[in-house]
């Protein structure tokens, strides 16, 4: 079958459900504190990259005015270590008073002032993982409302110090808590991290109607070794993961370090783009103050952004696996266009790869190929081999655009796949951005 042929009938009868707060209807961006900054509260010593708020005012200027905020990363996320030890004389969470001098709300009216929003982490347990006050079940309620108090606009939810049975009650609990405070807070769940990230144990249609994205794997490190093992425990399973993404519910494969230490330029490329073809959360983990001119070319990429943020929400797969080396990935994207990844294992030289793209399942017509990192552009028939040339480590990118549209009103109906109906009364237009 025409792989787009069977991700279009799932789209329209997928049986999985958004959570319905109408949030992230595509994948979350922004900015992430974790990967880069961990739990440095060392403010006395290092008072430029200790977990603080001037840290987050910081980042909050470089998204607002070096122009992240336009290309979609709009969100200044808090991970661990934010909160005082100890919980105020009402019970509720505070701030750590000489590191968040202002609060958690000034902060959050900092953001929003700039056009942009806060996130903030918990966790399951009595502790977080980092050992300061987590939300235990019977701390659910008041803690949710205190995080629309504070209006906080995306909340993390972890689960160390926790078990199976707590969090089975509390991850439901507490995405009803915080639709009942009636602000809209993107929900984040680490649940399926903790229960192996694989059916029985993970339910995803239930994660789907609770949560807008989770985490279903190890943390990442500031290791090409790490992005690797992500890469490839998410494919492997692929066949779970895939149907469970969609508009408001997001498999999330943690965070891109693209500009800190652990990449070269062409592995910073190609987290990008499997991150793009994943439809995964956007989440930078870098000091945006100091950034390189290559990393920030790569993170602000308007071709590989839209594929990410493509409004039909579908993740992509692996579609080859070559002795060589060289695999293949494959996402539909809207307008019945599609990105293609080139992706190569290899460490020790360049790698040329032949193909066509009927032998990729691509049906019969001349397709629009455009080049994600050069802007290069060409049009190829189906039929005509071509050959990528793929750096080690690296990858090739294409967005492809098709000869024609699907008229998804015809295509399935009554249960029955009919085939390929295509609507020609538009053109396929390339995209905006990629003009």
């Amino acid at each position: 079958m025409h792989f787009a042929v069977f991700f279009f009938a799932f789209a329209l009868t997928g049986t999985t459900l958004a959570l319905d707060n109408g949030l992230m209807r595509t994948p979350p961006m922004g900015w992430l504190a974790w990967e880069r900054y961990r739990c440095d509260i060392d403010c006395e010593n290092d008072p430029k990259n200790c977990i603080s708020e001037n840290l987050f005012m910081d980042m909050a200027d470089r998204l607002a005015e070096d122009g992240w905020k336009e290309l979609g990363y709009v969100y200044v996320n808090i991970d661990d270590c934010w909160s005082s030890k100890q919980r105020d004389d009402q019970g509720r969470l505070q701030p750590d008073p000489k590191r968040f001098p202002g609060g958690i709300q000034k902060l959050a009216r900092y953001l929003h002032d700039r056009g942009l929003k806060l996130g903030i982490y918990g966790d399951m347990g009595k502790l977080t993982c980092g050992g300061y006050p987590g939300t235990p079940l019977d701390k659910i309620e008041l803690d949710a409302q205190t995080f629309a108090d504070w209006e906080v606009d995306m909340f993390k939810y972890d689960g160390c110090y926790s078990n199976a049975t707590e969090q089975e009650q509390g991850y439901p609990l507490m995405s009803k808590a915080l639709n009942a405070t009636g602000r809209p807070i993107g929900y984040s769940c680490s649940w399926p991290a903790y229960q192996g990230g694989l059916p029985p144990k993970v339910n995803y249609t239930q994660l789907g109607e609770i949560c807008n994205l989770w985490r279903n794997y190890g943390d990442i490190q500031d290791s090409w070794d790490s992005v690797l093992n992500i890469v490839d425990w998410f494919f492997e399973n692929q066949d779970v993961l895939t149907p469970a993404a969609g508009p408001g519910r997001w498999n999330d494969p943690d965070m891109l370090i693209i500009g800190d230490f652990g990449l070269s330029m062409e592995q910073s490329r190609s987290q990008m783009a499997l991150w793009a073809i994943m439809a995964a959360p956007l989440f930078m983990s870098n000091d945006l103050r100091t950034i390189s001119s290559g990393a920030q070319s790569i993170l602000r990429n308007k071709m590989a952004i839209s594929i990410n943020q493509d409004a039909l929400g579908i993740q992509g797969r692996r579609i080859v696996k070559e002795k060589s080396g060289i695999e293949v990935f494959w996402r539909p994207l809207s307008k019945n266009a599609s990105a293609l990844l080139f992706f190569s294992r290899r460490t020790d030289m360049p790698y040329r790869y032949t193909t066509s793209l009927s032998k990729l399942n691509y049906t019969t017509g001349s397709y629009k190929v455009f080049n994600v990192f050069t802007d290069e552009a060409a049009s190829l028939k189906d039929s005509t081999e071509f050959v990528v040339s793929v750096n080690p480590t690296g990858v090739v990118m294409w967005y492809v655009s098709a000869p024609a549209k699907f008229n998804l009103r015809q295509f399935y109906q009554g249960g029955t796949l009919h085939g390929r109906v295509y609507d020609d009364r538009e053109e396929n237009a390339i995209p905006r951005v990629f003009l």
